[in-house]
């Protein structure tokens, strides 16, 4: 049997809620969706690959197909296939390899989740801070190490 839903964990559940703009929100994504995928890509940048406990009820797992149709399933396959160096994990016709795919994208997603909830922790305003994020990874300091660097208090 396939699983056909990406899961979120129960204690991820309100912070991946904040993230999403809701009829006038602050949250920096429009759908969960956006939210799971950044989360996951970020676990993988950080290696942070962490097992779901318990699955939380809203949001609800969404549909695999949400993922596909955002286009978000090549990241789905790109995790797979850095994790595994397995090409038969890109198998469209095997429900296990959709399984494992499935797995290692919530597992990743959980870990972004987990490194974003400490980046986030005590900010106000999600938008600023991610931007501030992004832009630190684009635009990496070169200052020597002894140098006073202001930027790591942001």
């Amino acid at each position: 049997m396939a699983i056909n839903r990406i899961r979120i964990s129960k204690d991820k559940s309100e912070l991946v809620q904040s993230l999403v703009d809701f009829g006038g929100g602050v949250g920096p994504f429009q759908t969960y969706a956006d939210v799971i995928t950044f989360a996951a890509t970020l676990g993988g940048k950080y290696n942070k690959r962490i097992p779901l406990n318990i699955i939380s009820k809203e949001p609800a797992p969404i549909s695999l197909e949400i993922f596909v149709s955002r286009g978000y399933d090549a990241v789905i396959k790109l995790l797979a296939i850095a994790e595994t160096n397995d090409p038969h994990v890109l198998s469209l016709y095997d429900t296990d390899a959709e399984n494992q795919r499935v797995q290692i994208f919530e597992e990743y997603a959980n870990g972004g989740l987990e490194q974003l909830q400490e980046e986030l922790k005590g900010i106000v305003d999600y938008s600023d801070h991610l931007l501030l994020l992004l832009n630190l990874e684009r635009f990496p300091s070169n200052t020597p190490e002894d140098e006073f660097d202001l930027s790591r208090f942001l």
